[in-house]
């Protein structure tokens, strides 16, 4: 029972870590249709904030689901425990001091909103925003038009619902514009949000 766990304190705080990382930690949370953009846009962000000193780590959906949520379909309410498990997982992330990004559909605006209260850190809900023609044209893996067939259930888009963000903390517009463009444009908003700081020397 929960009422029987005591938390146990932590030596460092978030101010030790960002002396550390010479940044604070922060989730930052992409969200959007399959195809719209999210995996290749996390991990070419995260390349770049490595590039400039940053130290980070993206939670892409695909490859949470191949380990910790293996156990876990495509249904309402295991989605929900997708959503509020890597929530979870991200918060430690950045409450050890790590810009942590996540690569997730997270169709449901309440299990994102629950994502973010779960984080003491800052929290930043990006929506990659191609719409839903634009993403069932590049369908790279085939799941659309598997949706289309009956051969893919509960597909976002498809035969279940997307809830896109209605106060996005920023949108990227991947449907409309190149994907250089729409990485420049993102990396600039993370640097403004999260400047680096001078790091505490040993």
């Amino acid at each position: 029972m929960t009422s029987n766990l005591i938390a146990i304190p932590h030596s460092l705080d978030s101010t030790d870590r960002q002396a550390h990382y010479g940044h604070v930690g922060a989730v930052l949370w992409l969200t959007g249709l399959s195809a719209s953009g999210k995996s290749s846009l996390a991990m070419a962000l995260e390349q770049a904030l490595v590039a400039r000193g940053y130290s980070c780590y993206v939670l892409d959906g695909d490859n949470v689901r191949r380990g910790l949520n293996a156990d876990l379909g495509f249904s309402p309410q295991e989605r929900t425990e997708n959503i509020r498990r890597v929530g979870e997982m991200a918060a430690l992330f950045a409450d050890a001091g790590l810009i942590c990004i996540t690569a997730l559909i997270s169709p449901y605006r309440a299990d994102r909103e629950r994502a973010r209260q779960s984080c003491a850190q800052a929290f930043y809900e990006i929506h990659i925003a191609a719409d839903l023609a634009t993403c069932e044209e590049r369908d790279p893996k085939g799941l659309y038009k598997k949706a289309r067939a009956g051969l893919v259930a509960e597909f976002t888009g498809v035969s279940a619902p997307y809830e896109p963000p209605l106060q996005a903390d920023y949108v990227v517009d991947t449907g409309r514009e190149p994907f250089v463009q729409s990485l420049e444009k993102l990396l600039a908003y993370v640097i403004t949000q999260l400047p680096l700081t001078l790091r505490s020397l040993p």
